[in-house]
């Protein structure tokens, strides 16, 4: 007698147990930003962390020594992946405003630099161990936070008096409701020139006026 077929829901025809599909993990935002003072100079990195929520989870900073900017912001990164990977954060999304970085990362950029290499195979094989990572250039304006940590750990070693970071935003929107920002529109692409810290999948609504005729905000 031919084997009976079912269709059972979570078996296929065979009867196996069909695999259960797992949830895509939802992404923290991490900004990171390396400095320094002299390039090669005293050199010190910030790490802004959020949730997928949006809500401010850590801040990091680190004086790391005498190195150029770019050394620094691999630094950063590093520190940002170590610190996800050791709270069992899957997925992130990375902002920095190095575009050397940023394009090293995604393969668009070679590593010429014999001080950046290792810290780019680090960097690399570090991301490859989450579910989802994706690393993305911003704007300076969009990355205050994380360079203000930056430039407080560079003061603290230097013995100057260390203006503090700004505390990390979160969804602002939730209480003041909608408001008015600015922003910058370049190749295809509206950048918004304030971390309102909002999560994945908001939506915002746009007014465009022409410039000679647009409001003050």
């Amino acid at each position: 007698m031919p084997r009976k077929l079912t269709t059972t829901r979570g078996k296929n025809l065979f009867g196996d147990a069909a695999p259960e599909p797992k949830p895509a993990a939802a992404a923290y935002r991490i900004n990171i930003d390396g400095g320094s003072r002299g390039n090669p100079g005293p050199a010190a990195y910030g790490v802004v962390i959020r949730d997928a929520s949006g809500k401010p989870v850590a801040n990091l900073k680190k004086y790391i020594g005498r190195f150029t900017n770019n050394v620094a912001e691999y630094y950063g990164l590093i520190a940002a992946m170590d610190y996800a990977q050791s709270h069992g954060v899957r997925a992130i999304r990375v902002e920095s405003d190095s575009e050397l970085m940023v394009k090293q990362m995604r393969g668009l950029y070679k590593v010429k630099s014999a001080d950046l290499q290792p810290l780019f195979e680090r960097a690399k094989k570090m991301s490859q161990a989450f579910e989802s990572f994706r690393i993305d250039h911003v704007y300076r304006e969009q990355n205050r936070e994380a360079d203000a940590l930056a430039n407080q750990a560079l003061d603290e070693t230097e013995g100057k008096p260390a203006n503090p970071a700004p505390a990390p935003k979160s969804n602002s929107m939730d209480r003041t409701g909608p408001r008015r920002i600015q922003a910058r529109f370049r190749s295809g692409v509206l950048y918004l020139l304030e971390d309102v810290g909002l999560p994945d999948g908001t939506v915002v609504e746009v007014s465009i006026f022409p410039l000679q005729n647009r409001e003050k905000p």
